[in-house]
């Protein structure tokens, strides 16, 4: 049994991750306090390779997806079989081309189909003209 009643998202990626770039920010501190730029840059690159594995152990399935997930996947050990297609909102699934949604372009609109009931008699369409106002296809020229 779990000591707290909460999911915390504790995951392989995010341990792995944290523990990378902790050595990475220590390398960094060491850097600065002695002025060495060489120590700079490696504590920067230890950062961001710690960025990268975090980022492929989540897209393997050793990370969590937003949100609540059932009890039985609280343990930290457990992989989330949903990686493989990707989380929806999650950052890094959509940088690596996964959990993309096909959404409609909010210029195109499709053309509405209606379906009259068997028994109501269909009608050809009616096209109903609007009044253009006198020099209204002139505007803007010459006044």
């Amino acid at each position: 049994m779990s000591a707290h009643p909460y999911d915390h998202g504790h995951t392989v990626a995010g341990w792995t991750g944290c523990g990378i770039a902790v050595a990475g920010t220590a390398v960094l501190g060491a850097g600065i306090c002695t002025g060495s730029g060489p120590l700079l840059v490696a504590g920067a690159v230890v950062v961001v390779v710690a960025l990268l594995v975090t980022w492929a152990l989540h897209l393997a399935g050793w990370g969590k997806p937003s949100g609540p997930r059932p009890r039985e996947q609280w343990d930290w050990r457990v992989r989330d079989t949903g990686a493989r297609a990707g989380h929806p909102e999650c950052l890094g699934c959509r940088l690596a081309g996964r959990g993309r949604v096909a959404v409609p372009d909010a210029g195109v609109r499709e053309p509405a189909h209606v379906t009259a009931p068997a028994s109501a008699p269909v009608s050809a369409p009616v096209s109903a003209s609007v009044p253009v106002p006198a020099g209204a296809d002139s505007v803007g020229a010459g006044s």
